[in-house]
Order: structure tokens, then sequence, then C-alpha cells
């Protein structure tokens, strides 16, 4: 299961109604770090597919639930649980600190 590409528009419910938790990436196509986490979390959505989905929110496209999460730099990591947000980290980070930060999230 690839990443899922999340608009405003889209948030409430591929967000905060989903039944499994969900990782979001605000992220921005300039960004360096964004790319470079880009690739661990492909691989991360297909490894635990089931368990959690994990989608992307353009931030230039997207401005909306951004602000609405308070999020002042990219990129910016959000898990939500039942609509909820868990645990939230900013800044890149490799694949293996990725997969723990989830796993003890969800």
């Amino acid at each position: 299961m690839a990443t899922v590409a999340v608009t405003d528009a889209t948030f409430d419910a591929e967000v905060r109604q989903s039944d499994i938790p969900v990782v979001v990436d605000f992220w921005a196509e300039w960004c360096g770090p964004c790319k470079q986490i880009g690739p661990a979390l492909e691989e991360l959505s297909d490894e635990m597919a089931g368990k959690v989905k994990i989608v992307k929110v353009n931030v230039d496209e997207n401005p909306n639930s951004p602000a609405q999460m308070g999020v002042r730099g990219i990129p910016a990591l959000f898990v939500f649980k039942n609509g909820e947000v868990v645990s939230n980290k900013a800044g890149a980070a490799p694949k293996a600190a990725l997969q723990g930060w989830i796993e003890e999230s969800i």
C-alpha cells in the first residue's frame, strides 16, 4: 500500500475518520529533508500495510490542514489514532528511527 496523497478537502475522511492509525507527513516539493524521508515512508507504508496508513499532505497546495495542526516547519509528522493526535515529530530521520517511532505510537 503506497502512501496516499491527502488534501485539505479529504483530510478528515482519510485521517480523522480512519479505522486504523494514520501517519501524516506534511511536506513540500522544495524541501530537501522531506525528499530524504519520502522513500523510507513509502517502504514503511508497504511493510506496515493493514497496521497503519501513511498519508502525505503537500503544504503548498493545502495550507489549511497544516495551519490547523500548528505546523511551523517541515517535514512534520503526526500519528493519529481514533481521530486524535497521539504523537508528532519534526525533521528527517532514518527509516529505522521512523519505524520505531510509528510502532511506539500505534
